[in-house]
């Protein structure tokens, strides 16, 4: 405690002194870390005049900390943490305390090249090829809509160059695999006006985690991606942006471990739930091997063509965004309780085999976006426009009797009859089994007003009105539908209409003292939408004894003030930036899987509270050596529920810190000849005491500080090849990255290395 609070003081110094952000140049191109351009507000700005707490990655930095997949970003962003679990689909983003979970909205909006993802699903995926990516805290609604309740993600791959260039990288990993991409980019056909980049990423690595039972690795990973843009420039007044990207993944999911001192899933379950031979006590506890006897599948196929058309107006830029996405993923595994079938618990009270099971999603979503931005130079700026998504989605889950014949998707139809149709099919016949179709047609119309009352001093001023309705449908063979007595009667076909809707405001004042340093303050709403659980599980939910999940969980609205300063000095060597937050939420989602039908849901707290601060410098102390830290605190409480106890916990996914501190350095090899230089990367981060929820009779448990180091050093000859090995998790800290209802613990992958040249021509 003696700590932190040090840590605390030190922050807070720091910032009243050296106010700006945590972006640095890359070592040896001047002397000056590199000036910083952010579309936050939907138009180019410099760093310092966005009155909103942001940290930027360049493209610079992307290359510099080896940045490919989401969570190395956020790795280095205070306050911002990220959750993998079950498989590749679910990653759960916490921004300032605000979280998400499985099937829930993204607590932060997501955009990719301007296209703003449509579902969570689509996050977790390959970043290569990158420019820019900006991750902004608090709520961005007014501008960002629905979902952007804890922030938004703004990620930009590089554009078409202008003369043909190119680059490849091979690399090995410690899985025993491999990684490899490259793009080619340039004018087509040697035109002066159409232009294109085409990029491709492959990883195959056996993977990391042992299974001793099945005597092979759990996290196998194979993702084949690839991006094709062109833009066409044909005049001073008109520009054309399209994007194709296509990415395919297989992997594993579900191999969990269960925790000894799980609570019953179920009343009336025997006291084997509450197990003392050798499970994990705690969420605390790695000693346990995975031991699941399905090793399952994880597949995942993601495509987005996307068209982004921008006309020079005179008075302002009209621009128009059509995008469409599909997504289609299944996961197959072992179910609860994760062991082997002579070791399984549920043989012994239920007289039949152990389980595994699927779970299917299906989505397709097509948007459009519509927009007028006047020029950003003139003293009074403004945007105004409209979106709109229409999205379908099916999904379904179920388990089937473990016969000891493997593990087998299901999609649209069970396997057999309920229950345990062994006359249908003897290989794994369904237990139990739900789908849903949604029909979900969202829109909204938005605006901002910003006006500069001085040269030093400008107010803004962003308006936002989203409507969410959705359509929901039964489509759960009757036979397999879990209607509770007392309850009403859920039927095929039966159709769940709601509609969720807000206004989101957001009041920004900012003043610019100097060309350096800039103070912000600001009043924002953030709205998340609500949804829907499978059919019935409300009545299964009341009858196990969980409180506040029903058919369908409402939506989530977040009030935040905050306040901060940035600035840059020193020639622009040091940046920094300090923000304090407050925020108030109501239907704030939490996670309850019920065993008693193998399904995930959602429930919904009546008010939680979060506050909290975050502060990140970078120094270039010489042209050689570059500096970067991050901290950030939250604090979270749940004020009101509909289960007393959970009164006072903190919220769900919530760690109470983040560090990240690390350093960059660049000298020459004088001996090899002029330009080659040698380069040593490291990044050390501490994930604070985490809470993880447990709606029932265990209440909140949290796990200890997580202590993570990352490396990377090398040689380069700067614009031709680069060769770099690399470490992650280089300590090899073993913790669970998540603990679930039903006592679920994921395991976090160990110590990896690898070796990885780059030749660019």
């Amino acid at each position: 405690m003696h700590t932190r609070k040090s840590i605390l003081a030190a922050a807070i110094a720091a910032a009243t002194i050296t106010p700006s952000t945590q972006v640095l140049a890359q070592p040896g191109s001047d002397s000056v870390i590199e000036e910083i351009v952010v579309t936050s507000r939907k138009r180019e700005e410099s760093y310092v005049d966005v009155p909103v707490a942001v940290t930027v990655f360049t493209e610079n930095e992307v290359e510099a900390a080896g940045i490919e997949t989401p969570a190395d970003f956020i790795a280095l962003t205070p306050n911002v943490t990220l959750v993998q679990v079950q498989n590749a689909g679910n990653s759960f983003v916490t921004a300032r305390g605000i979280s998400q979970n499985r099937n829930t909205e993204m607590s932060v909006a997501v955009l990719m090249d301007g296209v703003l993802m449509v579902n969570p699903a689509q996050f977790n995926q390959e970043l290569f090829d990158i420019q820019q990516i900006e991750v902004l805290k608090g709520p961005q609604g007014a501008l960002y809509g629905r979902n952007a309740i804890g922030g938004a993600i703004v990620i930009n791959s590089r554009e078409p160059a202008d003369f043909m260039e190119g680059a490849v990288r091979v690399g090995y990993d410690s899985g025993d695999g491999y990684a490899a991409d490259a793009y080619i980019s340039g004018p087509v056909a040697n035109s002066d006006t159409l232009k294109f980049r085409a990029a491709v990423s492959r990883k195959d690595v056996d993977g990391y985690l042992d299974n001793p039972y099945l005597g092979e690795k759990a996290d196998p990973y194979e993702d084949t991606s690839a991006r094709l843009r062109f833009i066409w420039d044909p005049s001073d007044t008109f520009r054309g942006d399209l994007r194709l990207y296509t990415s395919k993944l297989e992997t594993q999911a579900l191999y969990y471990n269960i925790r000894e001192s799980a609570p019953a899933p179920f009343p009336g379950a025997p006291s084997a739930f509450g197990r003392d031979n050798g499970y994990p006590d705690s969420v605390n506890d790695t000693s346990l091997p995975i031991r699941v006897n399905n090793p399952g599948v994880n597949e995942r196929d993601l495509s987005n063509v996307a068209l982004k058309l921008d006309w020079e107006l005179g008075n302002g830029t009209l621009t128009s965004i059509t995008s469409y996405d599909t997504l289609e993923e299944v996961l197959t595994g072992d179910a609860w309780d994760f062991l082997p079938t002579d070791e399984a618990v549920i043989p012994t009270f239920f007289g039949f085999p152990d389980q595994n099971q699927s779970q299917y999603l299906e989505v397709d979503a097509l948007s459009q976006e519509i927009r007028f931005t006047s020029p950003s130079e003139d003293r009074f700026r403004w945007i105004v426009g409209g979106y709109a998504v229409q999205t379908d989605r099916f999904i379904s889950t179920g388990n089937m009797v473990d016969t000891g014949q493997g593990v087998f998707p299901v999609y649209r139809a069970p396997r057999g009859n309920f229950p345990f149709d062994f006359a249908t099919d003897s290989i794994n016949p369904q237990v139990t089994y739900l789908a849903d179709s949604q029909d979900n047609f969202a829109w909204a119309v938005f605006g901002e007003m910003a006006y500069d009352i001085s040269d030093a001093t400008e107010v803004a001023f962003s308006l936002r009105y989203d409507d969410d309705e959705r359509d929901n449908t039964t489509l759960t063979p009757t036979a397999f539908l879990p209607n509770v007595a007392g309850f009403p009667e859920g039927f095929t076909g039966e159709v769940r209409t709601q509609s969720w809707d807000e206004w989101q405001p957001k009041l920004t004042w900012r003043y610019k003292p100097t060309d350096t340093l800039s103070y912000y303050a600001s009043l924002s709403r953030g709205f998340r939408s609500g949804g829907f659980n499978q059919t019935g599980v409300g009545a299964v939910a009341f009858a196990n004894g969980f409180l506040g999940v029903g058919d369908t969980y409402d939506a989530e609205v977040v009030d935040t003030i905050e306040a901060g300063v940035k600035g840059q000095f020193m020639d622009g060597r040091v940046r920094s930036n300090f923000t304090v937050f407050r925020s108030e939420a109501e239907g704030t989602y939490f996670f309850i899987f019920l065993a008693a039908n193998s399904t995930q849901n959602l429930g919904n707290f009546n008010e939680v509270e979060y506050q909290g601060f975050e502060f990140d410098l970078a120094a270039r102390l010489t042209d050689n050596l570059n500096l970067n830290f991050g901290y950030g605190y939250t604090d979270s409480e749940i004020t009101d529920s509909e289960t007393p106890r959970d009164i006072g916990d903190r919220a769900p996914n919530v760690s109470k810190f983040t560090l990240n501190a690390g350093f960059d350095y660049h000298y020459p090899i004088q001996a090899f000849g002029e330009g080659l230089e040698a380069f040593v990367r490291m990044d050390y981060q501490i994930l604070g005491d985490t809470a993880f929820f447990d709606n029932n009779q265990e209440g909140t448990n949290n796990r200890d500080d997580v202590h993570l180091l990352d490396f990377r050093f090398g040689v380069e000859l700067p614009d031709d090849w680069t060769l770099t090995a690399w470490g992650k998790n280089a300590l090899d800290e073993e913790y669970n990255t998540e603990y679930s209802t039903g006592g679920f613990v994921f395991k976090a992958l160990p110590a990896r290395f690898g070796l990885d040249f780059v030749k660019r021509f």
